[in-house]
């Protein structure tokens, strides 16, 4: 059997218009086009569904009952039609994304590639800014939300703690601490340390660390960017304190620091302005890569 929706959409009008030229209206069809449709029906079901007047268009018994019938599954259908077509909307769009550079490198590009196959025709932007840009952006509502270490609860800010990411040295193979499995921190006293500067998110706490265990922290150089620091450690003018989100090359080598000491990675937006349901769907998605397991 061979009917079409436009057979039982074109029936269930002239059943309730019980009228030809006003259905097509109602349709914007011609009314050609409706008596033709419904000619079709009949032929395909083989009986007659309408009793024709010079004055009005009245259903059979057969045609009442696919009326009632027609009727309530139609309008199902239209309900699940539209909540598909919404669901194709919600994911159509772009999102803006502020994230620091560390996080930009070692936890936005995963996220990009995951939403770039479940969502195509989602687009995401990202918005590489150092913490204090980050912030900025957010408060003043130039990108949809943030990615970001551990800022201040100055209350401007919604915030969710994403994940945390521990601390680690680097330094070169040859290096005396490249010899231990894990490294205290007290190893550090008197080592020339090159770290990133006060523009990183995660500078204060590594400040922090230093400070809390009394080490006397000989820092010779500041950077601005994880690459120039791994470049001088490369070059044998220091060690660094990193977050294992932000790997070195592999020319370098990595130790855990004792006792652990980590940076939260957070989710911010502006307090009390929800996402829109583009932003909600990368947010999830940030959400959710964040807790599975490493591949």
């Amino acid at each position: 059997m061979n009917i079409s929706l436009r057979q039982l959409r074109a029936f269930l009008a002239v059943a309730r218009q019980q009228h030809f030229r006003r259905a097509a209206e109602s349709l914007h069809l011609s009314q050609p086009a409706v008596s033709r449709y419904i000619a079709d029906l009949e032929a395909e079901l083989g009986i007659r569904l309408f009793d024709r007047t010079t004055r009005e268009v009245v259903p059979t018994d057969a045609g009442r009952y696919l009326e009632s019938a027609i009727g309530r599954v139609l309008d199902e259908l239209e309900g699940v039609l539209s909540h598909v077509h919404s669901e194709s909307e919600r994911k159509r769009g772009k999102v803006h994304i502020a994230s620091v550079p560390t996080l930009s490198a070692g936890l936005m590009p995963q996220c990009i590639a995951d939403c770039a196959a479940r969502y195509p025709e989602l687009t995401i932007q990202l918005h590489d800014q150092a913490q204090t840009l980050v912030l900025d952006s957010v408060r003043g509502g130039e990108v949809d939300f943030g990615v970001a270490i551990d800022p201040p609860l100055t209350g401007e800010f919604d915030i969710e703690l994403l994940l945390r990411d521990p601390f680690v040295l680097v330094c070169r193979p040859d290096h005396p601490l490249a010899k231990l499995d894990r490294v205290p921190w007290r190893k550090l006293q008197g080592q020339a340390l090159i770290l990133l500067d006060y523009s990183s998110g995660s500078r204060r706490l590594i400040d922090r660390a230093l400070a809390s265990r009394n080490i006397e922290a000989n820092i010779v150089q500041q950077t601005g960017h994880t690459l120039t620091t791994f470049r001088m450690v490369e070059a044998g003018l220091g060690i660094s304190v990193s977050p294992a989100l932000s790997p070195p090359p592999p020319t370098l080598v990595t130790r855990p620091l004792t006792p652990q000491e980590s940076r939260d990675v957070v989710l911010i937006k502006r307090r009390q302005r929800s996402l829109s349901p583009l932003a909600m769907l990368v947010w999830e998605r940030l959400r959710a890569l964040s807790h599975a397991p490493p591949k």
